[in-house]
């Protein structure tokens, strides 16, 4: 039988407090408020690294990376399209 192992990195609010220079409270604030997406793991919680990236971002981090790999393929697709509209 084959398990996925997973390599998140998961921080206490007292690391992330430290981390971005925060009290503990403020973090737990972030958290009450959805701003910080934490785990509650029985009556600790848990914040996965992705979770931080998407403080930071609004975006999770999956839809993150697919964003800047669209970004990188837009300048084509906008030469098309200019293509286009010069032979209208």
């Amino acid at each position: 039988m084959l398990r996925t192992v997973y390599t998140t990195k998961a921080y206490t609010p007292e690391q992330v407090a430290e981390m971005l220079q925060l009290s503990k409270n403020t973090v737990y604030e972030l958290i009450g408020r959805g701003e910080i997406v934490a785990k509650k793991i029985g009556k600790l919680y848990r914040i996965s690294a992705p979770s931080l990236s998407f403080f930071f971002t609004g975006l999770d981090y999956d839809l993150y990376q697919a964003d800047q790999e669209d970004r990188k393929r837009l300048s084509p697709v906008e030469d098309e399209i200019a293509k286009a509209r010069a032979t209208l």
